[in-house]
């Protein structure tokens, strides 16, 4: 035992020492928009990162300084491959090279709505294969309490060596918010749970020396992974509740804006959240049901997350419920009618389309017989449903055209000066008018 202590306390000093003089080489499996922020941010920080993933086109993009992810600076990919700072491969045979390495997988949700975690099963047998005393292993894909030592630990000690004796195991969360100006991966807080105190520290040193954030230290994997899950099941539910409030306020005949705006007014006690046609992205529709599934296995039933599911999940059918009535008081149907809706991204000023509302809202209005146009600012084109769609040049020809415009992603740049001026009929599901001069016939969300 005195043996296994000692040698555990030096494969904690040497990795220590490693990351402190930046000697250490980092691994990120899965390149995407967690993945290559958090690897550019360790490469910034000094050391060599190889970073890792199954798709071709993104190993090229990378090794040719090309960027993809919106949260990325161009200049500091470009210079980090150009110094060797960072390189891009399919080749996990390189993980033999790797002093620390982040999984930075998807964890989706099958067509049961249980956690698919395939990708994160892979990772660690690949990591398996190469694994070696002193070694640390982070996983950061968002997943459901339990996953890091349930599942991760037996695949990564199948290899023969033992968690905390031979090399470092923890959980950190990804906290990445696409689009957002003030926050990004460098100086947003970390939290990290380790198998062990000694498997916390070394991830803490890691992190502490590559972001600006405060690093959250807890006690287990499972309370990190529980922790993330929390965070997105507190916007899920707040989320609901406004779209909820907005849905009762429209038959009630009350801005439901303005409500929220008099309501955020209280200096305490009060969040605001808002509206909008629907959720979409990888997380916040995605992460909740984890925790529902896991929920079953103690016979716990989580209602409110279901149900907050439910409406958020009928934001689209209440969209196009109300595009009809405001067709229909201009004496139209549905069927036969333009439909022109601006934005498909599920978020403001993003170019991610993932689990968008909005591509609902086209299979339902495409189904009642309607010809849908689709205009963004950060999406050129897309695909949905096996077919190709092309993303149109926001005109005042086409505004004056279409039957009705519908704004379903409030980018910043659509000219809303030219929608208030040129459209015919307008509805505004994210209240990207306010400030800007309406057409006569403007109807709110």
């Amino acid at each position: 035992m005195q043996g296994e202590s000692t040698r555990l306390q030096n494969y904690s000093a040497a990795l220590t020492e490693k990351l402190l003089n930046r000697s250490a080489v980092i691994g990120v499996i899965g390149l995407g928009y967690v993945g290559l922020p958090l690897a550019v941010e360790k490469a910034k920080a000094g050391y060599r990162v190889i970073g890792f993933d199954v798709q071709a086109g993104k190993i090229d993009m990378v090794n040719s300084g090309v960027n993809y992810i919106g949260d990325v600076i161009d200049e500091d990919l470009r210079g980090l491959v150009q110094s060797g700072r960072l390189q891009a491969t399919s080749d996990y045979s390189f993980l033999r090279e790797a002093d620390a390495v982040a999984i930075c997988v998807p964890t989706p949700l099958d067509t049961y709505q249980q956690p698919d975690t395939s990708y994160v099963e892979n990772s660690a047998r690949e990591i398996a294969r190469y694994l070696h005393p002193g070694m640390l292993v982070v996983l950061e894909s968002t997943t459901y309490p339990g996953t890091t030592e349930e599942l991760v630990r037996p695949i990564l000690e199948g290899a023969g060596l033992r968690c905390g004796e031979d090399f470092f195991l923890a959980y950190s969360p990804e906290r990445v918010d696409p689009g957002n100006k003030l926050f990004n991966t460098k100086n947003t807080p970390k939290v990290v749970g380790g198998i062990t105190a000694d498997c916390s520290k070394v991830a803490q040193t890691l992190y502490a020396e590559v972001l600006d954030g405060h690093v959250h230290v807890v006690s287990s994997p499972s309370v990190a992974e529980m922790e993330k899950i929390y965070e997105n099941t507190f916007r899920h539910i707040n989320i609901a509740l406004a779209n909820e409030m907005a849905v009762l306020c429209s038959r009630m005949g009350i801005n439901v804006w303005e409500v929220i705006d008099a309501a955020k007014s209280k200096p305490y006690g009060f969040m605001a959240f808002y509206p909008g046609p629907g959720l979409g992205g990888h997380c916040i529709p995605i992460d909740p049901f984890y925790l529902t599934w896991k929920a079953r296995e103690y016979n716990y039933h989580t209602r409110l997350i279901e149900l907050a599911g439910e409406i958020n999940n009928a934001m689209p059918e209440f969209v196009v419920q109300k595009i009809g009535e405001i067709l229909n008081r201009e004496k139209k149907p549905i069927s036969g009618s333009t439909i022109y809706l601006l934005g498909v991204a599920y978020k403001k000023d993003i170019d991610d389309y993932r689990e968008s509302p909005v591509l609902h809202i086209i299979e339902l209005l495409e189904d009642r017989g309607a010809e849908v146009w689709v205009s963004d600012t950060h999406i050129r084109a897309f695909r949905h449903r096996g077919r190709d769609y092309e993303c149109m040049e926001l005109t005042p020809a086409r505004l004056s055209a279409a039957d009705i415009t519908v704004i379903t992603t409030d980018h910043s740049g659509f000219d809303y000066e030219m929608v208030g001026a040129a459209s015919r009929c307008l509805f505004d599901t994210r209240n990207a008018m306010q400030g800007w001069s309406k057409p006569l016939r403007y109807e709110l969300l």
